[in-house]
């Protein structure tokens, strides 16, 4: 299997919930590309752990800095039917204390130390992670090992978390329009598959969720053998293979996942549209969402020539939508595309504008979709596709420059399925993409009945009008 090595694909999609210490936030899907050679980036290795776990280390010596981050393979789309949110609310008990280790003490030795943590839920993978100094990674390993095993959980620890995952859903989706809108086009694009279901849950099922749910998910998901450990910056290899061993090699092997087996969507047989007016509306907005492979259940280097797709139609200044739209027609203050290829299952291709003042919704959207029928038409040429292909490689690059961002693209990709070649061949798959293969998938995907098309406008007041 292939990464999903994105540029800019969670534009309108915040599709990864993060609980900061100091409150809840939440933050879009990793999207920079990254793509590392052999003989210019580090030297990355993996090995496993007798109890499955699986150990990836990226050596980068410019700073006294650890990246340590845990990947379990196991997200919302995992959720049992009727328990929505409960990958997203066992994140948060995560910082709640084992057997050994007190509420709250966890987050206070980072502190004391002066690191940064930090942990996220997506649709197909949880994530936890701090970057500290080299010289706390043992600790880090064992207070990580420890909760990988030893989660205590209590009805008074638990019910005052749901409270707080309740406001996250209110601050993040019941109070924001846009966010309202984009679930219903979820839930409308989705038919069959669980991406249709949000990460953070529906409110009625959270609402229900409580201990015997955690822990249920906890004791199936959260084992040694289902997880990914990756360590990235200010070490060595064999010094992370003795601190893993001596650590994460001492939790049992407790449960066997086995294959994720989740319900495929139907081949879509008619295009959707949703509408929604709310008054805390201020600028009118048009998305359509189409369904699409990722880079995970494509076939044949589909997902390149759609990442490359979405630049060409929609990624940047440049772009054929934003010209013809923004500067050329000025009927739009935005427009472009957007492709989220990282995921397990079948995804989404996206478009997005604003209409310009004196600008209906409607102009927007037939005009995205003259653009769309232009291309379908006469395809791409070859030096849009060498002028897009360079800035995604060009781009990925410059990702090297974050520790982080390294382990963070590691982590997704390894955690989805793929290997370390796979992530370090990314440049040479997009370059060997062609115009015909672009328009193939285009013509392939961009259909009328495979897509929702959503509107969101400012509530009109019936009786201002009246008069």
């Amino acid at each position: 299997m292939r990464p999903s090595i994105a540029l800019a694909t969670a534009i309108l999609a915040a599709s990864t919930y993060f609980v900061p210490i100091s409150g809840i936030v939440a933050s879009n899907s990793l999207s920079g590309a990254f793509a590392q050679s052999e003989k210019s980036g580090p030297v990355v290795t993996s090995f496993t752990l007798d109890n499955g776990l699986q150990v990836v280390v990226i050596p980068d010596r410019r700073a006294p800095v650890v990246t340590h981050m845990v990947w379990y393979k196991a997200g919302a789309a995992d959720e049992p039917p009727g328990k929505s949110g409960i990958a997203h609310y066992l994140e948060h008990l995560m910082f709640k204390g084992t057997k050994t280790v007190k509420n709250g003490e966890f987050s206070a030795k980072i502190a004391s130390i002066g690191g940064q943590e930090n942990a996220f839920t997506s649709s197909d993978y949880t994530a936890y992670f701090q970057r500290i100094t080299p010289e706390a990674l043992p600790e880090m390993m064992r207070l990580e090992a420890d909760r990988m095993e030893n989660l205590v959980l209590t009805n008074e620890i638990i019910i005052p978390e749901r409270d707080v995952v309740q406001e996250e859903r209110n601050a993040r989706t019941e109070n924001n329009p846009g966010s309202l809108l984009r679930e219903a086009m979820s839930a409308a694009m989705y038919q069959n598959h669980p991406y249709g279901i949000p990460i953070i849950g529906w409110q009625h099922e959270v609402n229900a969720l409580d201990k015997d749910d955690a822990i249920a998910f906890y004791d199936k998901y959260y084992t040694p053998n289902n997880a990914i450990l990756v360590v990235a910056g200010d070490v060595d290899v064999e010094t992370v293979r003795k601190l893993a061993t001596d650590t994460y090699g001492k939790v049992a092997r407790r449960a066997e996942p086995g294959e994720r087996m989740r319900p495929t969507e139907p081949p879509p047989r008619a295009a959707r549209r949703l509408e929604m007016s709310d008054a805390r509306v201020r600028t009118p907005s048009f998305q359509r969402l189409y369904l699409a492979p990722s880079y995970y259940s494509d076939e044949d280097g589909e997902a390149e020539a759609l990442e490359i797709l979405s630049a060409i139609l929609g990624g940047g200044s440049t772009s054929r939508l934003y010209r013809e739209l923004v500067v050329e027609q000025k009927i739009a203050t935005s427009a472009g595309a957007w492709y989220q290829g990282g995921a397990l299952d079948h995804t989404e291709f996206g478009f997005y504008g604003s209409p310009a003042p004196g600008t209906t919704l409607a102009q927007v959207e037939t005009r995205t979709q003259a653009v769309i029928d232009e291309l379908l038409k006469s395809g791409v040429t070859e030096e849009e596709v060498k002028r897009a292909s360079k800035r995604l490689i060009r781009s990925s690059i410059f990702t090297q420059d974050s520790q982080s961002t390294l382990a963070r693209i590691y982590g997704a990709s390894l955690t989805l399925g793929s290997t370390i070649k796979d992530v370090q061949d990314w440049p040479e798959r997009i370059a060997k993409v062609t115009p015909e293969k672009i328009l193939e998938v285009a013509k392939k995907y961009l259909k009328l009945n495979r897509s929702v098309t959503g509107y969101l406008k400012p509530e009109v007041d019936a009786q201002a009008n009246e008069g």
